[in-house]
């Protein structure tokens, strides 16, 4: 049960960061420097993996655990794959710096690999 101590979190940074995207607008997307279909990826990516990571937590039948795990790791690697993105595009000129100055999308980006390795077993 501990395991909702840090989904519940990332799911809501997810979720929020998601729906603040939509309606997706090709002129947001060009303010990043990013083509239109990147932009919708991330914004229904990042909505898709909030919901994913709740979803894919709430265990009803035991059929279902299997399913719900996939979905889980699957979150995890969206989150993981969008993160990396984030870091990226900041172009950062070191891993120290990034690792220094940047902790906020590392903390997703390793809540994201937790995931995505664990699953629901957690």
């Amino acid at each position: 049960m501990s395991h909702w101590l840090l989904r519940i979190p990332l799911a809501v940074v997810f979720i929020q960061q998601g729906l603040d995207k939509i309606p997706v607008d090709p002129s947001t997307a060009e303010a990043y420097e990013l083509p239109y279909l990147v932009w919708w990826f991330v914004a229904f990516g990042e909505l898709g993996a909030g919901l994913g990571l709740l979803v894919g937590g709430v265990v009803v039948w035991k059929v279902l655990r299997e399913l719900q795990d996939l979905i889980t790791r699957f979150s995890g690697i969206t989150i993981c794959s969008i993160m990396t993105g984030v870091i990226w595009l900041s172009q950062p000129e070191s891993l120290t710096e990034v690792l220094l100055s940047d902790q906020f999308h590392v903390l997703l980006w390793v809540g994201g690999m937790f995931f995505a390795l664990r699953g629901n077993r957690t």
